[in-house]
């Protein structure tokens, strides 16, 4: 998933607009060049195909049903 359609994702169920993207050049400044910039401007796929395979069953199996209960206990 790319952060785009995570950002896309999460204001669906905040219902909230969210159309803007901000550029990593801002989020540097704002947390500085160290492991906290890093960490959110990295990139990592993974798959959790050994969980999987040994039959393991997520709770919220997909983003947009665990954004919805994250949101729903929020509110």
């Amino acid at each position: 998933m790319t952060n785009r359609s995570f950002t896309a994702e999460l204001g669906r169920a905040l219902h909230r607009p969210a159309f803007l993207a901000v550029p990593s050049w801002a989020l540097r400044v704002a947390l500085g060049a160290g492991l906290a910039s890093e960490v959110v401007l990295a990139s990592q796929r993974v798959q959790p195909e050994r969980l999987l395979a040994r039959g393991f069953r997520f709770r919220h199996p997909t983003l947009d049903v665990a954004l919805a209960n994250l949101v729903g206990a929020a509110s």
